[in-house]
């Protein structure tokens, strides 16, 4: 598969943010024309996964490590807080923005927001946790550090 061509399905990496371009389709909306709240929920989904994504992708040692850390390992959303703002419509391109603010023990809080150009959308906070073997387990150094470095330049811009 072409690298640049997964890279851009996958969204980016940059000062510290993950960015993922989403376009709403027809399907995503409801009798009204606008998005259903639930979807927000994806595209916030496919913004996480395609971070944590990329981190390891970028750094296949440090999936590999954590891998042998924690077998089976994944992230699993622990609690959300969500603000609806204003609504997007069809055909509107979005950028859900991923910011981890704190990362400790066995989650990582992350910051997301769903953006039309400069028009913030939805906000919402979200505590992942760290499980492996069906529990909550500390996350691995490796990682833990990989993630705070994310959230340290993020906020330095």
């Amino acid at each position: 598969m072409n690298e640049r061509l997964s890279v851009s399905l996958d969204g980016e990496l940059r000062d510290g943010r993950h960015i993922q371009v989403v376009r709403v389709y027809y399907e995503d909306t409801d009798f009204t024309g606008i998005v259903y709240h639930a979807n927000y929920l994806r595209y916030m989904e496919r913004g996480r996964t395609n971070y944590l994504r990329l981190i390891g992708a970028n750094h296949r040692a440090l999936f590999e490590q954590t891998e042998k850390e924690a077998p089976g390992f994944a992230f699993v959303v622990r609690s959300m807080s969500i603000d609806f703002l204003k609504p997007a419509r069809m055909d509107d391109i979005l950028r859900v923005i991923s910011d981890p603010v704190e990362v400790k023990g066995a989650s990582v809080t992350i910051r997301q927001r769903v953006m039309r150009g400069d028009e913030l959308l939805v906000e919402a906070q979200v505590r992942v946790a760290f499980i492996a073997g069906g529990r909550a387990r500390p996350i691995p150094r490796p990682l833990r550090i990989a993630m705070k470095a994310d959230q340290d330049a993020a906020g330095q811009s």
